[in-house]
């Protein structure tokens, strides 16, 4: 016979394993509140709650929240994101000393479960572990892929892609239709990044369609939150929740797709040998695959590189090179947009520069000195990642008279930091005339501007991203008239974020072209 007792007693089991397990939870909180309390010089910090510690305090839009935070307990915070310690930097003097004085202290990266099972255990470039490795790869990327000379070798690549968005908008103006940019932008930057790194784009058909959301998929899980890094006792949430199953598809797809594409380079390479072409040197290789392969074969690199290696380093062009980029264009022309008068002097000066060409070529850009400070105020206002790819300390250092421990995560605010009003006057107004009034650069020198980073774990790809968005915003601007549909009033342009790594407009940018004729 069922009693009570009898149903009460696998319950009680139950609920003595859940007491125990809150049990020991809480005194872990406890032991390391007391750790931090006795540790008197660490850097100012938030009351935080047991288990989850800081976490609750991030929200949808951790940049706003943490500027926030830094206003009531200053620009240099630890928080407790579960058991790991995170310090929150949003200052350009302090970013300064994590990026620049204390760097080699600050280079190294935290393990994070997106990175691990998304970019081949943190082969690449951007997630790699500071150490002997990271440096070899690094070197690869910057002597081999994206220095000066091979990003100018892509020109054609880029002045292609962006006609060919040119001739896709005329199309909208024969008939005054409105045009959905956030997916033109998306379009161009992974065409260009697909041509430049794998020797073609992948745009067609349906084979098309799943790359597209092999991509989006990659690069949303790139910027998901996984509970686990920071409360381990949860990391079963994953498992519920579907995102480690969805990883782990990502991920296989990601590299099935990049085994045929390096098939296809070793096949050409084999077949450039036994046709008894000169394969000594890397110039004639036209993409990073070629150039990686290549490189592999001839062992001309003076480091061993393996395939993983290989396909974790392009996969960093698709982390770091497509998304962000687009997102830089979607804000650039958002604002022009909500800035007519802006928007008119940018014209101005382009269309004065162009004289009669209906196209803006590279070597256009050199004198238009507007279209610079748009870019750069656009970065300032709207970095694509408004919180730097986190760091981790390698040994105990002092900053700003506090004592930061080994283990530590920072994370640097540049979405606060090109916001702050000690380093920028009126910091909340799109105005690039504050640029043709300075020398702030976005190249890693210059602290209140980091869009990019800075130091040893500063974006490499910074000529890469760039010339890409001076050539299409040019373009754009140059060719078109833009409007808002049914005759919007600009004030109705909202301007509400996603969320996730990547800051996107919320709701697509979409606006009416209207064709411009130089002969007129």
């Amino acid at each position: 016979m069922v009693t009570l007792l009898s149903l009460w007693q696998p319950f009680s089991f139950i609920i003595l394993i859940i007491s125990t397990i809150f049990l020991i939870l809480i005194y872990k909180w406890y032991s390391n509140s007391m750790l931090t309390a006795i540790n008197n010089r660490s850097p100012p910090s938030p009351p935080k709650l047991p288990i989850i510690g800081n976490l609750h305090q991030l929200g949808l839009y951790p940049h706003r929240s943490l500027q926030t935070l830094a206003r009531r307990h200053g620009p240099l915070m630890l928080l407790h994101l579960g058991s790991v310690p995170v310090l929150i930097v949003s200052s350009a003097e302090l970013a300064k000393q994590i990026m620049k004085t204390h760097d080699i202290t600050f280079s190294d990266r935290p393990k994070l479960t997106a990175f691990d099972k998304l970019l081949y255990n943190c082969k690449d470039v951007a997630s790699a572990p500071y150490g002997e490795y990271w440096r070899q790869a690094k070197s690869i990327g910057v002597l081999h892929l994206l220095s000066s000379k091979r990003v100018q070798s892509f020109r054609v690549v880029r002045e292609e892609e962006t006609k060919s968005m040119v001739e896709n908008i005329e199309k909208f103006c024969l008939s005054s239709s409105s045009v959905n940019l956030s997916q033109i932008f998306t379009k161009l930057t992974n065409d260009v990044v697909c041509r430049v790194a794998l020797g073609r784009k992948y745009d067609d058909g349906e084979d098309g369609k799943k790359f597209k959301k092999l991509l989006g998929d990659f690069v949303e899980l790139l910027g998901t939150f996984y509970v686990g890094d920071y409360i381990p006792q949860l990391s079963w949430l994953s498992f519920v929740n579907g995102v480690d199953a969805k990883m782990k598809k990502v991920a296989k797809e990601f590299d099935e797709f990049l085994e045929k594409v390096i098939d296809e380079h070793v096949d050409d390479y084999q077949n450039r040998v036994n046709g008894g072409h000169d394969c000594v040197g890397n110039e004639d290789y036209k993409d990073f695959t070629d150039i990686l392969v290549h490189a592999q074969m001839e062992n001309l690199l003076g480091v061993a590189i393996d395939r993983v290696s290989i396909k974790a380093i392009i996969l960093d062009m698709f982390a770091a090179g497509s998304d962000t980029t687009s997102t830089a264009l979607e804000w650039a022309l958002t604002e022009l947009l909500r800035h007519p008068k802006i928007m008119h002097k940018l014209q101005t000066e382009i269309r004065s520069i162009a004289g009669s060409k209906t196209f803006i070529a590279e070597d256009d850009l050199e004198a238009m000195v507007y279209l610079k400070a748009v870019i750069k105020e656009t970065l300032r206002l709207h970095p694509p990642i408004p919180l730097l790819v986190p760091r981790a300390s390698r040994a105990k250092v002092e900053i700003d008279g506090y004592e930061i421990l080994p283990g530590y995560q920072v994370y640097i605010n540049a979405w606060a930091i090109g916001r702050d009003p000690i380093s920028w006057e009126r910091p909340e107004e799109f105005d690039p005339d504050r640029f043709l009034r300075s020398d702030v650069d976005y190249k890693g020198h210059d602290f209140q501007l980091i869009p990019f980073g800075a130091g040893r774990r500063g974006c490499p790809g910074i000529l890469f991203a760039m010339a890409e968005n001076e050539i299409a915003l040019a373009n754009l601007v140059h060719r078109f008239d833009w409007g808002l549909p049914g005759g919007a009033s600009v004030e109705n342009l909202d301007i509400a974020e996603t969320t996730g790594l990547t800051i996107h407009r919320k709701f697509p940018l979409v606006a009416v072209p209207s064709l411009y004729n130089p002969l007129c």
